[in-house]
């Protein structure tokens, strides 16, 4: 990470409890963070990310399959990216 770092990329994990991923700008160069279903990012991992993201989520569903969230970011980042230009 931090050689990627160094290069310009910035880190986004995904996390309940991090800032709403359309609040965020994700235009960037970007590397995506995801954890696994049943821990999420580890303490290290997501203390070395940039931002930590969250997807909203309705209802009683409280975490995502860690493929779905990273399609559902990627396709964050894809669209704001278009909307950018």
């Amino acid at each position: 990470m931090k050689e990627l770092k160094d290069r310009g990329m910035w880190f986004v994990c995904a996390d309940m409890d991090g800032t709403l991923m359309y609040d965020m700008d994700l235009t960037g160069p970007i590397g995506l963070v995801i954890g696994n279903e049943g821990d999420g990012v580890s303490p290290l991992v997501k203390k070395n990310c940039d931002m930590v993201a969250s997807i909203p989520m309705k209802g009683d569903i409280d975490s995502l399959n860690a493929s779905v969230a990273a399609g559902v970011l990627s396709y964050e980042i894809v669209r704001q990216r278009m909307k950018k230009g």
